[in-house]
């Protein structure tokens, strides 16, 4: 049984004793064959899982861009006034501005309340005469843009007087005066539609006062400048239907 036992041992190859009785010498390593045999699949492995996860990728950012309305948030949709709130909104306005209008306009064409205008007494020794009761009665309510105005009471007698609508100067009438201090024999005379009038000019009051002197009394008319001839050319009518002519007879010249 010894001899047995050690032929046996005597049998085993040198490099299976050598490794069973050397304990310092180093584990081998495994054979190349083995881990070659591994890898191929493990490369085929990823390459078919990376293709897979790529599509995934790519249909997930394919969804994000094109969006699926399903599953896309809902945005609130714009807020729609009424077409009849927004013709409201548009036409209010207009309709402002128009109503400006219309009441400048109206403003512009309402009568503006004058004052009550006050006339200075002159003399006038022939006011009651028969001559100016026959002519303030005929004389016309309006002398081209001016109207008739309201005198302050007591008011000087055989007087009247126009205003334009907006007030200001006032064409004056005065009836039964005395002969004018300037009327000579030398004085210029002018006739406007028959009658026989001599201008006295005011150069601070910008106006110019017309006496008729060919009537039974004299007749003063005051016209600021401005005014035009149509007030001198309607008082000379009436003068001529209601006064009848008569000679001049002017003051003497002076020394």
């Amino acid at each position: 049984m010894a001899a047995d036992s050690s032929d046996r041992d005597s049998a085993e190859p040198e490099h299976e004793r050598t490794d069973a009785t050397d304990p310092g010498s180093a584990p081998k390593e495994p054979a190349a064959t083995d881990n070659a045999s591994d890898r191929p699949q493990a490369a085929d492995s990823d390459a078919r899982t990376t293709p897979s996860l790529s599509k995934s990728e790519d249909s997930a950012n394919a969804d994000t861009d094109t969006g699926d309305p399903d599953s896309r948030p809902a945005s609130s949709p714009a807020h729609q006034y009424p077409p009849a709130l927004i013709a409201t909104a548009v036409a209010l306005p207009v309709v402002l501005v128009v109503a400006v209008l219309v009441a400048a306009v109206l403003a512009h064409r309402a009568p503006v309340e004058r004052e009550p205008l006050v006339l200075g007494p002159v003399p006038a020794p022939a006011a009651e005469g028969p001559a100016c009761a026959a002519l303030l009665p005929a004389l016309p309510a309006d002398l081209g843009d001016f109207t008739k105005s309201t005198l302050v009471e007591p008011a000087p007698p055989a007087t009247r007087a126009w205003q334009r609508a907006d007030g200001g100067d006032a064409i004056v009438l005065r009836c039964g005066l005395d002969r004018p201090l300037e009327f000579n024999r030398a004085s210029p005379l002018q006739i406007v539609n028959g009658v026989q009038w001599f201008e006295v000019r005011d150069q601070a009051a910008k106006a110019s006062t017309w006496f008729a002197v060919d009537r039974g009394t004299y007749v003063a008319l005051t016209v600021p400048d401005g005014s035009g001839p149509t007030p001198l050319q309607e008082v000379s009518d009436t003068i001529t239907a209601n006064l009848p002519a008569q000679p001049i007879d002017p003051g003497p010249l002076p020394n």
